[in-house]
Parts: structure tokens; C-alpha cells; sequence
């Protein structure tokens, strides 16, 4: 029998043991690994993609020998005797189990890895997920895209949007994927690299991983409890920092069309008392329209014919707390004079001929600037440094990263198809460099939808993406909270969302009750924003309706007033890399119900948050870990337990445990509601 302990590493009986968790299991004969080569097809349309694959080769493999080296063990894996790569697993300084594939014939291309698992176990991660939170059962190609619209082939919009574009989404599409899942089993399993990867977890007893590449490195540690193992994920990976003060001043409304009209809604918002942190306009450098909608005229310079004199009515919003944000994304619209000084200098992305590679972005083309070539990626950093922070504009959205197609050439000479799912770490670098070497961390908020491992360091906070404006669990309000969750268990403490969704198509409008709902859920996220929409003139804007102005001026002043605990949380998530929205499972880990909620969330320790996302819906089946809750709106003490609640508009189910540390400031939205009543 043989018996090699290192540390807390131990191989015995065939068995690779890390802290009592096998990592790999020789004892059933069965294969642990694969070792093939292949063939890619990917096909890119307007940021959606097909990936296929032809297999011209695959070796199956097990454990050969082992030999003990100092701080681990060199392990053969074998087909028919012969020795086909080895695996290097060692324990780092920090505790971390390491497993290094070493391949000598570079021949080899494809790569598959098992690790063993049980019937019970229930699997988290890969990024932001929006249809599924436990992700047992299904797999997750990862790979960084337009979600599609719908993200569901069983629905008829996704299915409109497949026929008339190739823009349907499918449960998997998503702008951020990542290489790394939690386990319940209490350990999580990161791959270092950016590959085409595929994580199935429908087998019973493996999980199973498959790469177009040999990653470089596979990350493990483990945990007693969850709050700890996403300690040790999020110091391996990086967390995100405080949200800037003014953030917490109400809520950033998203608005269009020019400086007299966003005037206009600021006054008529402020009249009926909405608290306002920020305006949002993303039309700052110009618009155009397209079939699809309003959309933005891509030269990343304040367009003077709709924002004249921004720079002093920016002064002027900030002498009352308001502070304006703008838009970017690293992609240049090949008609404007930001274009043509890119071209020049060599600044873009190229074909395979050598030309400026060109992609339609929905009838108008671009050029992507080079973010491997240090000289263009200094000269966008630039543009942000001084065409923005220089004007005082104090936030963006950064928007995209995800169009990057296959057969391109790199400044840098890398494939990219290992650069595809690494360009918005790239995008997010930027971001992070201007604002740092503008000396500005503490005061600027932007925000991605796209990401991948590592990324969120460099980030403030997430969006969900582009939502469709409606109730769809896939695409709509709901999605949002499982998108959430996910991200939250990959690492990637705060984010939030467009507030009434983004996406208008074949008809499908956002209703006054929808973009109700979603500002009620947003109060208890970690940031407050709407969105027109890419069709504002037909749908449901809040600043039309006196009713939904009076309902979002309630909660921002919720949110506002929520500030002390808010910031408590934030703190956490910078401390800790605990996410703002938990589920319900990281501090209730001992009931079985808890981890296959997806739906509701602990918004910081003490808040349990069971958003409404059907429509029309009065009451509500809500489910309370074992605890003493206290209804926020009511103070109805509530038990563990599925109780039905009374969900009328301004009351989205909402408890705090009896014994917060902020029980005073939650008692007053209890009196508030009596006194209302």
C-alpha cells in the first residue's frame, strides 16, 4: 500500500486527499482525465456565438506513478502503459493546493479533467448565471457573450430573435463566465486561464471540466464554513473596494436627449422628492438610431450639440450633491474623427490581411482598439483621463468587452482564443489605471457587465447585463437575483442592475408594475440606477407616471436612509469578499431548503430580501430559514418556516432578524408604514 503524506496532502489507497476532500480517485479503475486534440469552429454574429468542436484524437487516462517531491507529488497519467503528460501537485505558501498539467508534445489541445462527487452535493460559481443558481445538473459552456435575448429556446421572443437575427440566448450565454465553482462539500475549484472551457456537473459521481487548451494551473483550498471559503477565494483573486460616498444619496436615473431635458426630469424628480446621487447619461458623446432602438454614437467625447457646457452644468450639479455619469466601451465607431486618429496610429485590432478588423455592432461598424498593444491601450486610458475625469464626470458605464472575434491578429502575437475570455480583464485594467493615475479611487464609480476570474479587482461593481423588460425567469426581473448570487459565489461581492430591464423587442414593453417591482428589489441591493431602455419612447418611463415618482421616491429614500447598514455591508465585502447578496445558505449552511433557494437572498447578515417578480402578484409564498424575522413594513414576528405574505406594491417581502445590530433604524420603516396605514 502506499502511503505519502505531505502536510495536509495525502495519496493513499489511490486516492488524492486535500483536506479530507478527494481531489482525484484511482480505486474504481475509472478515467480521471482525457488528453486529445481538436479542431474549433466559432462563428461570431453582432456578439453572439456558436462554438463547435471536431475531435480528431482522444486518451482517455489514469493514475500511473506517483513520486513524492518536496511540497507535493509528480503524477503520471497513462493510456496503455504509455506516459501521456504529468501532473505536478504541490501546496503553496498559503496552503492552497496547486495541480500543474506538464505536456511536452504541443500537439495536444484539448484537455478533460474529473473530480469526484456525490448524488447530494450542490455546485455554485462559473460566473454570473442567470437561470440556474445550483448548477448540478446541467452544463455550462464558459465562455464571455451577448446573453441573447429571451435566453430561453423554449419561449417565442427567443425564439423571434434566433430567426430574425441570431441575437436568441440560450440558459448558459452570459457577459461574465469564470472558471470556478464552489461545491457544497466545502471547496472550490478554480482553473487559471481564459480557454474555451466547459464545466458538467450532470454526473452523478464526477464533475467534469473540458478545455480548448491545457490550463496552466487548477486552484483548490477548502473551508469549515462558507464565509470562510470565500474568504480564501476572493485573496486568491482579488476584491472589490468601498462604493464612493455619494453613492449612497439615492438613487443614479438613467435619462437622454440633451441637457434641458435632463434638466427638466431632474427638477420634476425633485420636486416630489426623490433622492437623486447621480444623473446617468449615456448619450454624452452623441446618439444614433437603429432598428433595434436609440443607441449611442461611439467617439468618446462630449457631443457639445446635446451636453453644451458640460463641464460647468457638472460644477453646478455637484453644489447640490448630484454628481453626472457618461458611458465608454473600448470600441471605436469607424465614421468619427476618434476613428481615424486610432488608424493611424495602428491602434486597432487587425484581419488576418493585415486591415483594420471591422465588426457590425447592429448596422453600424467599429474597430476594436488593441488592448495588447500597450501604445493603444495607454492612448484609451487617456481618453477616459481627459475626455472624462478631466470634464468631472464622476462615473460610466463600461460597457461591453465581449465582442472579441476568433480570427483576428493581436498586437501581441496571443491566440485569441485564450484572449477572447481575458479582454475584459484587459477593459477592466484600463478603467482602473485612469482613474488611478487621476488620483480619483475614493470618488469614481464605473460599472461592467462583462467579466472574467479576477477581473472584479479592478471593478467598483457589476450590472446584470440587458435584461429583457419583462417577468421571464431567464431574462427578467428574476434573473437578475440568481445572476446575483452566482456572481456572489465566483467571488464578485457587489452588483446590481438596470432598474425595469433594458431590452424592448417584438412588442415586449415594460409596464409601470414591472419597473415598480424592480426598484423595490434594487433598495436592498448595493446601488440604486434606471434605464430608458433601447426603446425609451415606447416604454414605461417612471418620470411620466406621478404614482411610480412617488413609489421611487419612497424607496430611494429607503435606500438612503438604509446607509449606515448598507456601508456595513460594503465593508464586509472589502474586508471579507463576502457578497452584498448571499444566499441564504452561507449564514443558515445547516438547513437543506436554504440551498436550493434562488430567488431570495440575505442582503448583509441581518435582511432577508424575497423579491416579487411575478406579475400582478398580492401575496407571496416566502420561505424563512430557522430564525426570529421581524416584517419590515408590519412588525409581524415571523418563525422559520414558508409562510404567504401580503405583497402590495411598496411592500416587497422584507425581514430582519430580531436580534441586528440595526434593529432601531429598521423599527422606523415599521412606524413609518403604521403611521401611512
Amino acid at each position: 500500500m502506499m502511503n505519502i503524506e505531505v502536510s495536509k496532502l495525502t495519496y493513499i489507497n489511490k486516492q488524492l486527499i486535500y483536506n479530507k476532500k478527494i481531489i482525484f480517485n484511482q480505486s474504481n479503475k475509472k478515467i480521471i482525465a482525457t488528453l486529445g486534440r481538436g479542431i474549433e469552429n466559432v462563428k461570431m454574429y453582432r456578439g453572439n456565438y456558436t462554438v463547435q468542436d471536431k475531435m480528431q484524437e482522444e486518451y482517455p487516462l489514469i493514475v500511473g506513478k506517483v513520486q513524492k517531491m518536496k511540497q507535493g507529488y509528480r503524477v503520471e497519467l497513462v493510456h496503455d502503459k504509455k506516459v501521456f503528460l504529468h501532473l505536478n501537485i504541490i501546496l503553496d505558501n498559503k496552503g492552497r493546493l496547486k495541480i500543474m498539467p506538464e505536456i511536452k508534445n504541443d500537439k495536444w489541445n484539448r484537455f478533460l479533467i474529473r473530480i469526484p462527487a456525490i448524488k447530494e452535493e450542490h455546485v455554485y460559481g462559473c460566473g454570473e448565471q442567470l437561470s440556474y443558481f445550483d448548477l448540478r445538473g446541467h452544463n455550462f459552456p464558459l465562455w464571455t457573450s451577448e446573453p441573447g435575448i429571451g435566453r430561453n429556446k423554449k419561449t417565442r421572443i427567443t425564439q423571434l430573435a434566433d430567426e430574425e437575427g441570431r441575437a436568441g440566448g440560450n440558459y448558459y450565454t452570459t457577459n461574465f463566465p469564470q472558471m470556478t465553482y464552489i461545491s457544497s462539500q466545502k471547496y472550490y475549484f478554480h482553473t487559471e486561464g481564459s480557454m474555451y472551457a466547459e464545466f458538467d456537473f450532470s454526473n452523478a459521481d464526477f464533475h467534469e471540466m473540458r478545455y480548448f487548451g491545457i490550463p496552466k494551473c487548477f486552484v483548490v483550498e477548502t473551508a469549515p464554513i462558507y464565509p470562510e471559503l470565500i474568504e480564501k477565494l476572493t485573496l486568491f483573486l482579488g476584491r472589490q473596494k468601498k462604493l464612493p460616498e455619494w453613492t449612497n444619496n439615492g438613487v443614479i436615473l438613467g435619462l437622454q436627449g440633451g441637457l434641458n431635458r435632463v434638466k427638466d426630469i431632474e427638477n420634476k424628480m425633485l420636486a416630489n422628492s426623490v433622492k437623486l446621487a447621480g444623473l446617468w447619461c449615456q448619450d454624452w458623446e452623441g446618439t444614433r438610431t437603429t432598428s433595434f432602438g436609440k443607441r449611442n454614437y461611439w467617439n468618446w467625447a462630449v457631443s457639445e450639440t446635446l451636453y453644451p457646457n458640460l463641464q460647468a452644468e457638472i460644477k453646478k450639479w455637484r453644489k447640490k450633491k448630484i454628481e453626472f455619469l457618461a458611458y465608454i466601451n473600448p470600441y471605436v465607431v469607424n465614421t468619427s474623427e476618434m476613428f481615424k486618429e486610432g488608424a493611424q496610429k495602428d491602434y486597432f485590432v487587425k484581419n488576418k490581411s493585415g486591415g483594420i478588423y471591422l465588426v457590425d455592432f447592429g448596422e453600424f461598424d467599429c474597430g476594436m482598439i488593441d488592448l495588447t498593444n500597450l501604445a493603444a491601450f495607454n492612448w484609451l486610458k487617456e481618453i477616459i483621463k481627459i475626455n472624462m475625469l478631466n470634464l468631472g464626470i464622476s462615473g460610466w458605464m463600461a460597457d461591453f468587452g465581449e465582442y472579441l472575434p476568433v480570427d483576428v491578429v493581436l498586437a501581441d502575437g496571443s491566440d485569441p482564443m485564450e484572449a477572447h475570455n481575458k479582454w475584459p480583464l484587459l477593459w477592466a485594467k484600463c478603467n482602473a489605471q485612469a482613474v488611478l493615475e487621476a488620483k480619483k479611487e475614493n470618488e469614481i464609480l464605473y460599472f461592467m457587465r462583462a467579466g472574467t476570474a479576477k477581473a472584479s479587482r479592478f471593478c467598483p461593481i457589476y450590472w446584470a447585463g440587458d435584461q429583457s423588460v419583462d417577468w421571464s425567469l431567464d431574462d427578467g426581473l428574476a434573473s437578475v437575483i440568481c445572476g446575483s448570487l452566482s456572481l456572489g459565489m465566483s467571488g464578485t461581492a457587489l452588483t446590481h442592475s438596470d432598474i425595469g430591464g433594458y431590452t424592448s423587442m417584438y412588442g415586449n414593453l415594460r409596464t409601470a408594475e414591472l419597473f415598480e417591482r424592480w426598484t423595490e428589489m434594487a433598495c436592498f441591493t448595493p446601488l440604486m440606477r434606471t434605464h430608458e431602455g433601447n426603446r425609451p419612447a415606447e416604454n414605461f418611463q417612471v418620470y411620466d407616471d406621478m404614482q411610480a415618482i412617488k413609489h421611487l421616491a419612497k424607496f430611494s429614500s429607503i435606500y438612503k436612509e438604509l446607509t449606515p447598514y448598507r456601508k456595513e455591508v460594503i465593508l464586509e465585502s472589502e474586508a471579507n469578499g463576502w457578497p452584498a447578496q448571499r444566499p441564504l445558505f452561507f449564514h443558515y449552511e445547516e438547513q437543506e431548503a436554504c440551498y436550493t433557494e434562488k430567488y431570495e437572498y440575505l442582503f448583509g447578515r441581518d435582511l432577508l430580501v424575497a423579491p416579487v417578480y411575478e406579475e400582478g402578484q398580492t401575496e407571496k409564498e416566502v420561505f424563512l430559514p430557522k430564525d426570529e424575522w421581524i416584517h419590515l413594513w408590519s412588525g409581524k414576528v415571523y418563525k422559520g418556516g414558508v409562510w404567504q405574505v401580503a405583497t402590495p406594491l411598496g411592500q416587497i417581502p422584507v425581514f430582519y432578524r430580531r436580534t441586528a445590530k440595526y434593529t432601531n433604524l429598521f423599527k422606523k420603516f415599521v412606524q413609518r408604514d403604521e403611521e401611512n396605514r
